[in-house]
């Protein structure tokens, strides 16, 4: 038998499987995303009372006006 189909192979227990680590790092990915969702709506919130801007051009950096 080949030892690397074999499911009692040494260190197999303790690896996870190709879709685990996906599920995973999808799960993290989401986590933050949500988190940096819910701090942009209350930095926006702020900076609309403040007169800021809002929306996608918000974090924009302003040019300079060329003279």
């Amino acid at each position: 038998m080949d030892e690397k189909q074999s499911d009692s192979a040494p260190g197999a227990a303790g690896k996870q499987t190709r879709e685990e680590r996906l599920a995973a790092k999808l799960r993290e990915n989401l986590r933050r995303r949500k988190a940096q969702a819910r701090a942009m709506e209350a930095g926006g919130e702020a900076g609309a009372e403040a007169g800021g801007d809002t929306g996608e051009n918000a974090a924009l950096p302003k040019d300079a006006p060329k003279s």
